[in-house]
């Protein structure tokens, strides 16, 4: 009875190989009804819209750049890194040269600015002519109280000479010119003629009257060689007063006309000059 029992329980190789497969094609015939979730068409619209919307953005760190995806930031980055290193190669660009540009510079603003230097008239003329241009030239200079010094009035009548005048008419106008000319002292007898308001002219007081108006500080003659001419002090001035018989030199005095005679006044902006004064070896 035994014997039949463990007959029984032997089984053969084959037979577990066919137990296996059996049981292999049972696992294979059982089906996986667990639903397959894909997105429709409208959901992934949604997805991109609310993905692309300022709300629906999510900062992960301080260093992303907001609104936009990792594929546009690394696109903006690789961007920026390459127009800097554009920038940083055409700083070191300009670099290159700079001294020498710098200079190159300088040097053509030095020789656009440098003046010209004049040519002296004088040069131009024969022994002759400069001879005569130098004595006329120191003749006005003691002629023509303007502070011109003999070479500048000889520069202007060489100048006229070669323009063609004679050396008479040269001499004459450059007279009249510098008599013209502020700061000149005015011989008190061509003062009608001078086409300026103010004047200056020098003589002696030769006379004082009582002012006829408080507003007026002095009133005289002042004379010189070549005539006199009536003047008037205004209060208002604050001048020194002059005295009867003094040399004084009158400086910016105001032209003033009555009655067809031409006077001078001096106001705030006149000097008063005395030559003589302090002179005690006199």
């Amino acid at each position: 009875m035994s014997s039949k029992q463990s007959v029984n329980k032997v089984v053969s190789v084959d037979e577990q190989a066919y137990e296996q497969e059996a049981g292999q094609a049972e696992h294979e015939d059982i089906v996986d009804e667990t639903p397959e979730f894909r997105a429709t068409v409208e959901m992934e619209i949604q997805a991109k819209v609310d993905a692309n919307h300022p709300e629906g953005m999510v900062d992960t760190s301080e260093d992303r750049i907001y609104g936009v995806t990792l594929a546009q930031e690394e696109r903006i980055r690789a961007r920026e890194e390459e127009l800097e290193r554009i920038s940083v190669q055409a700083a070191f660009g300009r670099q290159e040269g700079r001294a020498e540009r710098t200079r190159a510079v300088v040097e053509q603003r030095y020789r656009d600015q440098r003046p010209v230097k004049e040519v002296d008239p004088r040069e131009k003329l024969e022994r002759g002519q400069l001879g005569q241009v130098n004595r006329q030239a120191q003749r006005l200079a003691a002629d023509v109280n303007g502070g011109y010094t003999r070479a500048v009035i000889g520069k202007r009548i060489a100048s006229r000479f070669l323009e063609g005048a004679d050396m008479f008419e040269a001499v004459m106008d450059t007279k009249e010119e510098m008599q013209h000319e502020a700061g000149t002292i005015v011989p008190i007898g061509r003062l009608e003629s001078i086409r300026r308001g103010e004047v200056s002219v020098e003589g002696r007081v030769i006379e004082l009257w009582e002012p006829s108006s408080p507003a007026i500080q002095q009133v005289g003659l002042l004379e010189d060689e070549t005539g006199r001419t009536k003047f008037t002090i205004w209060a208002k001035s604050n001048q020194t007063m002059v005295q009867e018989g003094e040399w004084v030199r009158f400086r910016a005095a105001a032209k003033n006309w009555y009655n067809g005679r031409c006077s001078i006044a001096l106001t705030h902006w006149s000097e008063i000059v005395f030559p003589e004064r302090g002179r005690w070896w006199e």
